[in-house]
């Protein structure tokens, strides 16, 4: 458990957004930045598409291209909406529903 902005919220369990707090980004997750000890919020995932992983040439498509996008990524990988996206279109992504505690 870690505090953002005044409340309690997990790290690294993603979750999905409202449309209250995005109206762009469909999930969010909370992680902490390893240099400067804060803790950050991550959106990622447009809003309205659907991925359809179970399908294995999308998946295999997707995971292609942003296997790129994440090698470019300098610094912490956690902290980059691409690594998290990769981590959607993986079995067995846990989402949780809710940022309360």
């Amino acid at each position: 458990m870690a505090q953002y902005r005044g409340r309690s919220v997990k790290l690294n369990k993603p979750y999905r957004l409202s449309t209250k707090e995005s109206k762009n980004k469909k999930f969010g997750v909370y992680v902490k930045d390893k240099s400067s000890g804060n803790v950050k919020k991550v959106t990622f995932g447009a809003r309205g598409m659907s991925i359809k992983k179970n399908i294995p040439a999308r998946q295999k498509s997707f995971l292609a291209r942003m296997g790129g996008v994440l090698k470019e990524v300098k610094g912490q990988k956690t902290l980059s909406p691409a690594y998290w996206s990769i981590r959607a279109w993986k079995k067995n992504f846990p989402l949780w529903y809710g940022w309360f505690v």
